[in-house]
């Protein structure tokens, strides 16, 4: 009688499920550990065929442009890198294309992964490939060229007004360089609340609250409006001026200050303030949301009790909606 070891019984039961893309993922690092990569592999690239049929349409005419599963093309690279082919594994991502997921560029990071330091930086030339850009400035940074990563951002910069520039500030101010980093997030000229919020931090790292308020104050009065994603951020600078108490008070006095959202972020200047007692007084512990900021609070006040009741505490339940039929009227 033959036995099978638990990770060949993972493989047979994962085996018909490889168009589900977790279970997918499961299947290549099970099968690569057995040594049945070249199954896997021709599982993989089956799903690739040009006539197979489409995941989205049921048509063969994509000619396998949306495989199940999604990650099929990120998966087979997987497979022929785990058994020492790197080569082919990064022939298989340009070939077919790999799939960018959670800004997490396959190939890029293959690239790096090997030190294949030219090729990356070929790969991100390309105004297209944002992750290849970081994966490039990511990796001379950690091998002390911040000159050469700053250069990388800036040259990407002139394709991409956005993200470029506030990675190069961040990577700017690691390396103590925050007034640079002020001025490249400044010449962005935006009231997008994290551009803002970005802008606001480097302020006050760089020990310039007074500067930060007066970049908020021009932004009100050229929008004749400050909503809470803004005038959250006041509470900090003000606090870094030592106006803790006015902060507070003009927190309390906004139209949205007594919402949910307001009050956690009041809670939450005052706690890193260091008044604890008054940001636990602040929060609703029938709110789940607030919970997660009140159980430490409660611990740092010597109310660990409290806490693991609190944090014990089952969730709300939340009634099923009403089925509804069709309608042509908004809501939808």
């Amino acid at each position: 009688m033959t036995v099978s070891s638990p990770s060949e019984e993972a493989y047979e039961l994962l085996l018909p499920h490889v168009a589900d893309w977790s279970l997918a993922e499961a299947l290549v690092e099970v099968g690569v550990g057995l040594g049945r990569g070249e199954e896997v592999a021709a599982l993989l690239t089956a799903r690739l065929a040009p006539r197979c049929p489409c995941a989205r349409c049921g048509s063969p005419e994509c000619g396998g442009r949306y495989p199940e599963p999604f990650n099929a093309v990120n998966l087979l690279a997987s497979v022929r890198e785990g058994q020492g082919r790197t080569d082919e594994a990064v022939e298989v991502l340009r070939t077919y294309g790999s799939t960018p997921v959670n800004n997490r560029d396959p190939l890029a990071e293959l690239l790096v992964r090997h030190s294949r330091i030219d090729e990356l930086r070929a790969y991100a030339a390309d105004a297209d490939r944002p992750e290849a850009v970081r994966h490039m400035a990511e990796l001379l940074e950690a091998r002390g060229d911040v000159a050469g990563a700053v250069e990388v951002y800036r040259r990407h910069a002139e394709h991409d007004g956005w993200h470029a520039p506030t990675l190069l500030a961040q990577l700017l101010a690691r390396h103590g360089r925050g007034a640079e980093a002020i001025e490249v997030m400044r010449a962005l000229d935006s009231a997008e609340d994290w551009v803002v919020d970005l802008l606001c931090g480097l302020f006050a790292a760089e020990g310039r609250a007074e500067e930060g308020l007066a970049h908020l104050d021009a932004l009100k009065a050229r929008r004749d409006k400050e909503e809470w994603e803004l005038f959250r951020l006041r509470g900090p600078l003000l606090a870094a001026c030592g106006q803790l108490d006015e902060a507070v008070e003009e927190a309390r006095a906004h139209p949205e200050g007594g919402s949910p959202y307001a009050v956690k972020s009041l809670a939450g200047l005052l706690a890193d303030a260091g008044r604890p007692e008054e940001a636990v007084a602040l929060l609703d512990a029938d709110r789940l949301d607030h919970r997660r900021a009140l159980g430490p609070l409660l611990v740092e006040l010597g109310r660990v009790e409290e806490a693991v009741a609190l944090l014990r505490t089952p969730r709300p339940a939340v009634p099923l909606p009403e089925p509804t039929g069709y309608s042509d009227c908004p809501p939808f």
